[in-house]
């Protein structure tokens, strides 16, 4: 199990596109601190005219664990298509270069090769979000240094003490794995129902957007279903930077997520288990 984990690793390394996904997360993090460098207390000021007029606030506020917070925002909506351009080649990309039926005459069973495609989705999906740690959280803290971080949300503020803002990071890029693993194993579905690599990556980011609108539309209609959409809580990473921190609503939604994607999990094992390959 761990020689075939070590060869799927292989093969998902050595595609130009593993590293076309790493390249674009890194160019857009830079591109909003050197947007942030330029422009960022304007930005700060803007957010903050109404909030200045009642509290006098001092020190760094435009300071790496804000700008590593707005980057956040922006990326965790768009890594979606670079985890689906991986999960969503596992099995298509096999069929496609006619491996597929080869692979399956080896003493592997065909259980056994889903769940290897997914666990090799899943360590390329946790180095993705190391990796956002690194070139959002560390460099941004290198470019604008530390300090207490402010959490700006519609209706209000939320101080956050500098030394209270690591261990909440940290809790964030975890629950990011498991919404972003959430999204593999739905390519990784979509893919053993497609002949081609393109639909599994289309369907999945049109499934993802579709009911990320629902999960944000404030119509009554859509109000009992959004706690069944995945998309509803693959945002439960920004509780972690509020105060106090809803553990329960956190639980509830990482418990969501796991369930997705067991169910994701298991449907992909029992359709590849009667395919037909052979045609």
């Amino acid at each position: 199990m761990i020689q075939l984990l070590r060869i799927e690793l292989y093969k998902i390394f050595k595609r130009p596109r593993t590293y076309i996904s790493f390249g674009i997360m890194t160019a857009i993090t830079f591109v909003i601190q050197l947007a942030m460098l330029t422009d960022g207390k304007t930005f700060i000021g803007f957010a903050m005219q109404g909030i200045n007029e009642q509290f006098d606030i001092q020190g760094n506020i435009l300071n790496g664990y804000l700008v590593t917070y707005i980057i956040l925002q922006s990326l965790l909506v768009q890594i979606p298509l670079l985890v689906a351009l991986v999960a969503g080649d596992s099995l298509t990309g096999e069929a496609n270069l006619g491996t597929l039926r080869l692979l399956l005459t080896k003493p592997i069973t065909r259980p056994k090769l889903v769940l290897i495609k997914f666990f090799s989705s899943f360590i390329y999906t946790v180095l993705l979000i190391i990796w956002l740690a690194i070139v959002a959280l560390f460099f941004s803290l290198l470019l604008f240094g530390k300090g207490d971080m402010i959490n700006l949300k519609s209706e209000t503020f939320i101080m956050i003490m500098q030394n209270d803002v690591m261990w909440r990071y940290a809790a964030a890029f975890g629950y990011a794995v498991l919404a972003m693993t959430t999204i593999a194993s739905l390519a990784l579905l979509l893919s053993a129902f497609a002949d081609n690599s393109i639909g599994p990556i289309i369907s999945t980011m049109g499934i993802v957007v579709v009911l990320t609108i629902l999960s944000n539309l404030q119509i009554p209609l859509f109000n009992h279903i959004k706690p069944y959409l995945f998309t509803t809580h693959t945002i439960g990473w920004k509780g972690f930077f509020d105060e106090p921190v809803p553990y329960a609503a956190i639980a509830r939604s990482a418990m969501v997520l796991i369930l997705y994607t067991l169910g994701f999990l298991v449907t992909t094992i029992f359709y590849f288990n009667r395919k037909d390959i052979k045609s």
